[in-house]
């Protein structure tokens, strides 16, 4: 091998990993493949608004919206102005929590809502090259690390019925290089798959007209990747890359705010039901594996991890299951009001409740506190964790808490 060749693929390597998603990044809701799953060891496990802070950053507005973290920068989205009209996309450095830079935009969009929610509800994704940013607003922006606007995309003046009063929340899911988002509400609803270089569509698809919060997931068996939306009548499939739909399974009391996981082949299904669906090949509807009145959501959406399934409801029970069967394990009642969902990392179930108090509890066949901490602010988003850093974001900072070196 000659060297210029060697210095070329040397350069070709960088290249790809600056501007890549590291296994260990946080590039979306709930992380990588939306499973509320973090591949780390290590984590705090208690921790105080001055202990295991490795720092904090001020925000400008409010925001449900957690950071995505990729290629050493972490993203999160804020709202501000009396009416939340101002949109506020922001960059921190992943190792000491400096501000890289802001950006703001002023919404489209309407800005009413329930005032538990606001505006940055949905949460952003990233490839690690680019950062993608909706807002309740259906202010769409693209966004490269170094905070160039690449493109902007107002959903709601393509299509101006799109409205909700009641605040829009469902987050953007990034699929090679298709933007997967679920504009469901009172008005014109429709599933939508945005190119991430253009921001134009690629395609789209009519859902029912309904107020929905939930997230759609990407789920790949059988060497097929599908798109799945779920309303409260009906969880549909379509084919990721073009639209075409795969398969529907049609339902009442599906959930409309908690958003569904696919794990070991399986696709959990939040409702008044919980329900486990295991998606075929064949284009039919899926088959019903098991049903249980046992996993009450509220607003969290469900973590699977390690053959186990956990829940927690908003007045803060947390239940566990046989990920296989549905066979309830342990249920354990907590403190306080819950929104954020369930974060499972290290062998660790991690949930906060909506005054900043977190829980830490062993994932397993029995109910076991391990610990826990409270930053003394109120708090709606969920927990993310990368890189050995679990991430809490308040309407007014986020912190990064990591265990100190040396302990």
């Amino acid at each position: 091998m000659t060297h210029q060749r060697a210095f070329s693929l040397v350069i070709l390597f960088v290249s790809l990993v600056s501007f890549s998603v590291r296994a260990a990044d946080w590039p979306q809701w709930r992380g990588p493949g939306g499973s509320g799953v973090a591949h780390e060891k290590g984590l705090p496990v208690t921790w105080s608004a001055t202990e295991n802070v490795r720092w904090k950053a001020a925000l400008p507005g409010r925001g449900l919206s957690a950071p995505v973290i990729a290629n050493g920068r972490v993203y999160v989205t804020a709202c501000s102005g009396p009416d939340e009209e101002r949109l506020h996309v922001l960059c921190f450095d992943e190792a000491g929590g400096k501000k890289l830079w802001e950006r703001s935009f002023r919404a489209t969009g309407t800005t009413l809502c329930h005032p538990k929610t606001n505006m940055a509800a949905p949460t952003p994704c990233t490839d690690g090259k680019h950062v993608y940013a909706l807002f309740a607003t259906q202010d769409l922006a693209c966004l490269d690390a170094a905070g160039n606007l690449v493109w902007y995309r107002s959903l709601t003046g393509d299509y101006p019925t799109v409205g909700n009063n009641v605040g829009m929340a469902s987050s953007p899911v990034l699929w090679k290089d298709l933007l997967l988002i679920a504009v469901e509400n009172a008005g014109e609803s429709f599933g939508v798959a945005i190119d991430k270089k253009t921001g134009k569509n690629r395609w789209r698809v009519a859902r029912p007209r309904g107020i929905n919060w939930v997230t759609p997931a990407v789920i790949e068996h059988g060497g097929r990747a599908e798109a799945v939306f779920q309303s409260g009548g009906d969880v549909t499939a379509y084919d990721a890359a073009t639209g075409t739909s795969r398969w529907t399974f049609a339902g009442k009391g599906i959930s409309t705010i908690p958003s569904p996981v696919y794990a070991d082949g399986l696709l959990l299904v939040p409702g008044e039901r919980f329900l486990a669906l295991r998606p075929e090949t064949s284009g039919e509807a899926p088959p019903q594996v098991w049903s249980s009145n046992k996993l009450p959501t509220g607003y969290a959406s469900p973590v699977a991890y390690g053959g186990r399934v956990y829940t927690v409801s908003a007045k803060g029970v947390v239940n566990c299951a046989d990920l296989a069967t549905g066979k309830p394990l342990w249920s354990q009642r907590l403190e306080g009001a819950f929104a954020a969902s369930p974060l499972a990392a290290g062998g660790k179930i991690y949930v906060v409740n909506e005054d900043g108090a977190a829980t830490v509890l062993r994932a397993g066949a029995r109910a076991e506190v391990l610990g826990g901490g409270e930053v003394g602010e109120k708090i709606l988003a969920s927990p993310v964790a990368a890189n050995g850093a679990l991430y809490l974001r308040s309407d007014g900072h986020l912190y990064c808490i990591a265990e100190k070196k040396g302990r």
